[in-house]
């Protein structure tokens, strides 16, 4: 809240009593003046009973009385400045208040105090003054004031000026106590140095806080013709070529005046000291200051101008200023250099040595200096180099290996070129060709080449193409190819293969069967027609791949061809027991000698099995009476190629009344039964003779084998391994392999009556394999004799 100052006079007689108060302006509406009942002396309680109001003198009611309390209250702002405009120091509010019964009149008067609630304001913001640069110190310019609404001390009471080195302000006050101020030149102005000065002038009033208001002055400064025009240099030399054509700029001389407009407005001319000849053979443009060729320049002639050249301005007291310009002709480089072949050799054999004379050149040209001196040279990128010889002759030497292969030809161009400015040049381009030379070895897109033949191949058909490349030419690259000779088991290379000698196509020049010949290794050679000739070759590994072409053969049970294999079993024969097995071998590889067993036919399906891996035939359940006597089973043994290969047997099972033990699936004793009961003499005569070729083959393996080289030291496992491995005793201790080894081996043992099966033994030993004494039944084999030969 503002302080309030109540003034009280109070006058003896009721009607002319006068109550005087003092406000500041901008109070807010609803602040409390003073109590008017109190200071009335009425009764704060009969005031709304006696009907006390206010009236407004004027357009506004700013005050109001409370009837409640008898406070006399702001009602709606007072803005001082509006209520009095004029800037009178006194500005008062008159109001009447009027009361009843009895009817009484109180004149009230409140003085509106002043608050400084105005900043110091310019009429215009900015102020614009023109001073010429030759204005003395000391010259007044008049600028205006700024204006306050507020009155007193709140109103306008200095000025403050913007720090500056020409100008200072002077403060002056009017009659009425208003505040001028003046701007005073203190230091002379230079427009060259500085154009335009912007200076700030604050206005400042005497109010608590203080408020400013700002102006801004912009002091522009006028030229006067004080500054003579001027070059760059005194002195400017600039050299000029013969020959220059008419109308060609030699120099623009620049001239610059500090003044501005017409004062700095420069027009150019020769003086006095600049003779005739010069004027009449260069052109100066009077506006810009170029400098041109008038007519031609002979360099024989004059060698050197001289010329004196005035700037001088346009102002109302001209000034001037000179410069002094020398022109040297300089000769031009008007002859081409020349270039002479004295000798050239081509072509030249690609194995030339370095530093071997090719040519043979000379240089030369008419001009005189630099322009009379010349350089030779050649593309760097080429296996040459040029060596002076004398003077401006040259000899082109091989300076690198040459090879036709990479490069056949060069373009060899020579340029020629003096030193002038600018330099001119000639050249001359000579083709070198190389002839070729045999230092190219043919070469195989691969040192081993791996060709895969089927077995049973057509002879004469064609294996593999074997290129070599040989990038020399004609004679040099005219291939042959030979079959390297090697021997094996006495049969030369030549006579299993043949090699086309003009294009290197292999061909075969037999059939081969994989089970006697699995793989060969030789070598080819390509040899060119050069001299001398070049070879290389290219090691060939021929691997024969298995066909399908071996049926199985059964050799166990044992029969003659299409005859019926008889065999006996008691009728008490328990569930699971082994009746027969079937044993069939395959010289085919790995994969296609997988062989797997089932019935063809079979007389009763629900009494016997036939595992289809190892080919044991068993009980299903025991005979019955309902059981005929004679039973006939027909195997089939089937390979695992494509297409498949098979072999059949066929076993006529009777049974007997005899009463045998049976034996579990477990006993790891032999067997002893008759499989080669009633035996005739074709079956002897037929297995002599296999057994006869088979010896034949294993004596003509062994041989191979020895002229073989020394085997690593970790030998791989055999292709023909024993692959039927399964639970039962039987078919863990029965031999089931393709080798022809095995296969003699079985038919030696079998022929001195007894039967080959494999003992089990422990893992990681090698194969046991037993020949057991033929027996014609079943009996007690625990203390059968068996030979054992161990694999």
């Amino acid at each position: 809240y503002v302080s309030v100052f109540l003034f009280l006079s109070t006058i003896m007689n009721t009607v002319s009593t006068v109550t005087h108060y003092s406000v500041p302006e901008e109070m807010e509406e609803g602040s409390v003046v003073a109590n008017l009942a109190t200071d009335l002396g009425l009764d704060v309680k009969t005031l709304s009973k006696r009907k006390m109001r206010v009236d407004v003198v004027g357009n506004k009611k700013y005050l109001d009385i409370n009837k409640d309390t008898g406070e006399l209250f702001i009602l709606e702002r007072i803005d001082r400045e509006f209520l009095c405009p004029s800037k009178t120091t006194s500005c008062f509010l008159k109001l009447d208040a009027t009361i009843e019964n009895p009817i009484r009149m109180f004149n009230i008067e409140v003085e509106i105090i002043d608050i400084n609630d105005n900043a110091p304001h310019f009429r215009r913001g900015t102020m614009h003054l023109d001073i010429s640069e030759s204005s003395p110190i000391g010259e007044r310019f008049s600028l205006n004031n700024a204006a306050d609404p507020d009155v007193g001390t709140n109103s306008v009471k200095n000025y403050h000026l913007s720090s500056s080195e020409h100008f200072a302000l002077e403060i002056q006050t009017g009659r009425d106590g208003t505040k001028f101020a003046d701007l005073i030149l203190k230091k002379a102005l230079d427009r060259e140095q500085q154009a335009v000065h912007n200076l700030t002038l604050t206005a400042v009033d005497g109010g608590v806080p203080t408020r400013t208001g700002t102006a801004s002055i912009i002091v522009r400064v006028l030229d006067v013709n004080d500054n003579a025009p001027s070059f760059e240099k005194d002195r400017y030399i600039v050299d000029v070529m013969e020959n220059s054509p008419i109308g060609s700029l030699v120099i623009k001389l620049n001239a610059t005046d500090l003044d501005e407009g017409s004062n700095s407005d420069i027009v150019y001319s020769y003086s006095l000291y600049t003779s005739e000849r010069t004027q009449n053979m260069f052109n100066l443009n009077p506006e810009n200051g170029e400098i041109r060729v008038k007519e031609m320049i002979n360099y024989e002639d004059i060698k050197l101008y001289e010329m004196e050249i005035i700037a001088a301005d346009r102002g109302q007291n001209s000034l001037s200023g000179q410069c002094k310009l020398t022109i040297q002709v300089t000769d031009m480089n008007d002859n081409h250099p020349e270039i002479s072949i004295k000798s050239f050799q081509s072509p030249i054999k690609e194995n030339e040595q370095i530093d071997t004379v090719i040519a043979v050149v000379s240089v030369s040209d008419k001009d005189s200096g630099d322009n009379g001196v010349v350089d030779l040279h050649i593309p760097d990128n080429m296996p040459f180099k040029l060596r002076e010889s004398s003077d401006n002759y040259y000899e082109l030497v091989v300076s690198e290996p040459l090879d036709r292969e990479k490069v056949p030809e060069y373009d060899i161009t020579f340029t020629v070129t003096d030193r002038g400015s600018p330099p001119l040049s000639d050249n001359e381009t000579m083709t070198l060709e190389l002839l070729d030379v045999n230092d190219n070895v043919p070469q195989f897109p691969q040192s081993f080449s791996t060709i895969r033949v089927m077995e049973n191949n057509a002879p004469g058909a064609l294996l593999s193409s074997l290129t070599a490349f040989d990038p020399d030419l004609h004679e040099n690259q005219y291939l042959v190819y030979f079959i390297l000779e090697k021997e094996i088991a006495n049969t030369s290379m030549s006579m299993l293969f043949s090699i086309n000698p003009e294009n290197g196509n292999l061909y075969a020049l037999k059939t081969f069967d994989y089970e006697i010949e699995k793989e060969f290794l030789f070598h080819i050679e390509a040899r060119d027609s050069g001299s001398p000739p070049l070879s290389s070759n290219v090691t060939v590994h021929i691997i024969i791949v298995d066909q399908n072409d071996n049926a199985p053969v059964i050799v166990s049970p044992w029969r003659a061809h299409g005859s019926v294999v008889e065999e006996k079993i008691p009728r008490s024969t328990d569930k699971g027991s082994l009746v027969a097995k079937v044993i069939a071998l395959d010289t085919d590889s790995v994969h296609n000698s997988r062989i797997t067993y089932q019935f063809l036919q079979v007389t009763d399906a629900t009494l016997f099995s036939l595992d289809q891996y190892n080919g044991e035939i068993r009980t299903m359940r025991m005979f019955s009476y309902r059981d005929p006597r004679h039973q006939r089973l027909v195997v089939v043994a089937k390979d695992n190629g494509e297409p498949a290969l098979s072999a059949t047997v066929t076993i006529k099972l009777s049974t007997v009344e005899t009463a045998v033990k049976a034996y579990s699936d477990m006993t790891e004793v032999p067997l002893e039964y008759d499989i080669f009961s009633d035996l005739n003499l074709y079956l002897v005569i037929g297995l002599g003779s296999v057994s006869f070729l088979l010896l034949i083959t294993i004596l003509v393996t062994i041989v191979l084998k020895c002229q073989k080289p020394k085997p690593s030291k970790a030998a791989p496992p055999c292709r023909n391994s024993v692959i039927s491995e399964r639970n039962s005793t039987i078919a863990d201790s029965t031999l089931v392999s393709n080798d022809a080894y095995w296969y003699s081996l079985f038919l030696a043992e079998t022929r001195k009556g007894k039967l080959v099966v494999r003992q089990p033994v422990p893992k990681g030993s090698r194969y046991i394999v037993s020949s057991i004494p033929r027996g014609t039944g079943v009996t007690d084999t625990s203390d059968s004799a068996a030979s054992t030969l161990q694999v």
